[in-house]
């Protein structure tokens, strides 16, 4: 009696069962809505996706799916993600923040060539506002009301997030509330979610010690185990039951039903570990490339004066992403707090498809919790790219028909953009022109074919219309010049050295620039080689 007594006063431990990728996704039901947890190759649960295609090619099992994926699952470098899933009938729906961007744009990722053809359903829905709807979803809440979006591509009244015919419904709605207008978007019940950490004990605690960034791997477990549906953790190594310290465990075992060990799996894109970007330890920045000489270089310099002292500053992909080379080769590391969209921080963002990570961060958020901070505008400044401009001050960064396959979405750039007090859009004057630096001044030896500011964007990224409303400081910085959103319109303030404002401006554009009367021209030092000694400003109040 005593020995049944004290067996029954041991406490009952919930072990999870660590399983084979082919065996974990036989959990995945046929017609479930499944949610992916991944950033491109950062955190990226490749090796379950990998097993959840192959299945449904063995058997037919696990299709009719709704993908949702907050960023982009997969980055056509080595990580296929998302396209594993792209056999036909396997997916019926997808709605994300983001897509892959295949190498080469001749051979584009097969789900982007699933989109264009009209073989799916297909949204963008911005990657803040996805993750709101994991938490919604998890604490029952019928949906989100925002303005996140507001007269951009996700209005209902434009195209409502749609990606092409053969997606109909509306899944954004414009209501009254509170006397005011929102956009609302229902919760998603999510039935399975996919997600990666680093290491995971036999209780099936998670930690993230490896990541680039945690993502939203807790917010996209909840959402499906709340609502009695399944949570499948890809890691790197097990660990013994509680043996991982409780302050590094970014999700409990408790809303975990299987582990699935791929000890080989990357920290990012042709990355298997960067220890520095994890926060392991800081490595020197002189480690780092400093920005090439050449055209990009001079607009990054331009885009880093409009920088203060002590701003916290968020950083998008593109021709942004070389400013804070500038600023280390400027000796100004430091002196401005850089936020990406994915977690991190402080430190320096990594270039190329290692984006999304940074050196040496000073904090590594959950990505929900990032968007938290940048929907409502904590931040200074956003530094982004554009690919068209109009005349009513639309971005367009999301679609071109021009240019086939680029379906890459949005990511946090509306999130981002919503709220942002100031944002420097920097990119080329014209597409494809073949530029050269020289002697201190831009030397055009042959014009783009195609014009970036244009009389109407194909697609509306970022409002016009709304920035006047809100106040927000807009500023277009090209190789050739400088424009400014004024309350009369797009005005060119300042103009490179080797540039003429007729044959090279007015005379490359259908739209009508104003010419600002106090034209002037941009600082000579952002055009000749070696550090042009740039002080920042102070800080605005």
């Amino acid at each position: 009696m005593v020995a049944a007594a004290a067996r029954r006063a041991q406490p009952v431990s919930r072990v999870v069962p660590v399983l084979s990728a082919a065996e974990a996704v036989k959990l995945v039901p046929t017609g479930a809505t499944v949610s992916v947890s991944s950033s491109s190759g950062l955190g990226c649960p490749d090796a379950v996706l990998a097993a959840l295609g192959a299945r449904f090619v063995a058997d037919g099992e696990g299709g009719d799916l709704t993908l949702l994926h907050p960023i982009a699952a997969g980055d056509m470098y080595g990580i296929d993600g998302i396209d594993h899933l792209t056999s036909p009938g396997q997916i019926r729906r997808v709605i994300a923040g983001s897509y892959p961007s295949g190498p080469s744009s001749a051979v584009p990722p097969r789900i982007v060539t699933l989109i264009e053809e009209g073989a799916i359903e297909a949204y963008n829905i911005p990657s803040g506002i996805l993750f709101q709807l994991h938490r919604t979803a998890a604490v029952g809440q019928p949906g989100v009301l925002t303005e996140v979006g507001m007269d951009t591509f996700m209005d209902p009244r434009r195209n409502g997030g749609r990606m092409n015919a053969r997606t109909t419904e509306d899944i954004v709605e414009v209501v009254q509330f509170d006397g005011r207008e929102w956009l609302y978007l229902r919760s998603i019940l999510v039935d399975v979610a996919i997600i990666r950490a680093t290491t995971a004990d036999e209780f099936g605690n998670l930690t993230s010690e490896d990541e680039g960034a945690p993502l939203g791997v807790l917010d996209q477990a909840l959402a499906a185990h709340n609502n009695g549906g399944v949570v499948i953790a890809q890691v790197k190594r097990l660990a013994k039951g509680r043996t991982l310290p409780a302050q590094s465990v970014r999700v409990p075992g408790i809303v975990v039903d299987a582990i699935v060990v791929a000890p080989d799996q990357l920290q990012t894109t042709q990355t298997v570990l960067l220890p520095e970007a994890a926060g392991h330890y800081r490595s020197p920045v002189s480690e780092l490339e400093l920005a090439p000489w050449g055209p990009e270089k001079v607009v990054a310099r331009r885009a880093s004066q409009e920088l203060r002292d002590g701003e916290a500053v968020n950083l998008g992909f593109g021709i942004s992403a070389l400013v804070p080379r500038i600023l280390l080769e400027e000796g100004l590391d430091g002196f401005v707090t850089w936020v990406i969209e994915q977690g991190a921080v402080g430190g320096v963002p990594f270039l190329g498809f290692q984006f999304g990570c940074a050196q040496n961060p000073d904090a590594l958020l959950p990505s929900p919790d990032q968007f938290t901070y940048l929907q409502g505008g904590g931040f200074d400044r956003a530094l982004l790219s554009f690919l068209e401009v109009d005349g009513e001050g639309n971005v367009n960064v999301s679609r071109l028909n021009a240019k086939p396959h680029v379906t890459a979405g949005v990511g946090g750039f509306v999130d981002i953009t919503s709220r942002a007090k100031r944002i420097v859009f920097s990119g080329y004057f014209t597409a494809g022109a073949q530029l050269e630096i020289e002697g201190g001044r831009v030397v055009i030896a042959k014009e783009g074919k195609h014009q970036r500011f244009v009389q109407q964007v194909q697609h509306v990224t970022f409002s016009g219309r709304r920035a006047r409303e809100l106040g927000q400081e807009v500023i277009f910085i090209t190789e050739r010049c400088v424009i400014r959103s004024l309350p009369d319109g797009l005005t060119v303030t300042e103009i490179a050295p080797g540039i003429s404002v007729t044959r090279d401006i007015v005379g490359q554009t259908s739209l009508h620039l104003k010419i600002s009367p106090e034209l002037h021209q941009m600082d000579p030092r952002l055009f000749l080689p070696g550090p042009m000694e740039l002080t920042l400003r102070e800080r605005s109040a």
